[in-house]
């Protein structure tokens, strides 16, 4: 375990740009390797003996078959990545909306419980939104987060008696339970990775690949169209290695539902929900 820890943290250490270009590196040097070989074993041919119109296929066939395993390898990548970040996607809208619910609930209690649970609500939204942006201050980001939960888990309990007398103790503890629950799953999704062994392994079949096609292409057309595929591939792997780090990739998750909560929860203090209560309570004293 702690191997492929190390193997992953180094991986993830990288910058992206130069995964993308150390993958065409290595593409160009495996190409040239099989080159080499080819020659050599061209040399050492006593007589060169033209290879009939049979094997000329059976070659092209191979080389077609592993370039289409290649093409299942990257789109079985893409596809778990994607998936990764649609999910990721998923609970920003998720947590956004417990997080609104739980606000909403709150201002069903009396005071001074209302006000406590609502500050501490928008605080944490502030934060989350603020954690969501990985800057240089994630770590006390994180902290703050992680108090924040405490105190607003204090403020529940102290609350019960409020919560009971209105019937609210079961939707209270679901909706404030869920805003927990949503904190972890976003915390471990933003952890989550392709296994370092699945990027090594493509890496490794792409070096072997580009051997292959250094061993078996020949003429200048044939290298130009080995060199936009080798370019193509270098390209892919990029895309995979920015969508996989969610933390510090350029492709990073919409907070845009994170953020659109937190100008709500801003315009709408806990006072803007007694206005019609204010109006009922003036009528009723005026009829008496």
């Amino acid at each position: 375990m702690q191997g492929e820890g190390s193997l992953s943290d180094w991986l993830s250490g990288l910058p992206i740009p130069a995964i993308g270009l150390g993958t065409l590196l290595v593409m160009f040097a495996a190409a040239a390797t099989g080159h080499v070989l080819r020659n050599w074993q061209e040399r050492r041919k006593a007589r060169r003996e033209r290879e009939s119109g049979e094997s000329v296929a059976q070659e092209g066939y191979l080389l077609g078959s592993a370039l289409g395993l290649l093409g299942l390898l990257l789109a079985f990548s893409f596809g778990m990545v994607l998936n990764r970040y649609e999910a990721r996607r998923e609970l920003v809208t998720k947590e956004a909306n417990a997080i609104g619910t739980a606000y909403l609930r709150a201002q069903l209690l009396d005071e001074p419980h209302r006000t406590r649970l609502s500050g501490l609500l928008v605080a944490y939204a502030d934060n989350r939104l603020a954690l969501a942006r990985f800057g240089p201050r994630v770590a006390q980001h994180v902290t703050r987060n992680d108090q924040l939960l405490t105190d607003i888990w204090a403020a529940i309990r102290a609350s019960r008696e409020s919560a009971a007398a209105h019937g609210l103790t079961t939707a209270l503890l679901v909706a404030y339970n869920e805003v927990i629950d949503l904190d972890t799953e976003r915390k471990v999704a933003w952890n989550l990775r392709l296994p370092a062994e699945v990027l090594l392994l493509l890496l490794a079949y792409l070096a072997l690949m580009a051997a292959v096609v250094g061993h078996q292409v020949d003429g200048s057309r044939g290298r130009r169209a080995a060199i936009v595929l080798f370019v193509l591939m270098a390209l892919s792997i990029t895309v995979i290695a920015d969508i996989n780090r969610p933390m510090s990739g350029g492709a990073r998750d919409s907070e845009e539902a994170m953020a659109m909560l937190v100008r709500s929860l801003h315009a709408q203090q806990p006072q803007v929900f007694d206005r019609f209560l204010a109006g009922w309570s003036a009528a009723a004293d005026g009829r008496r």
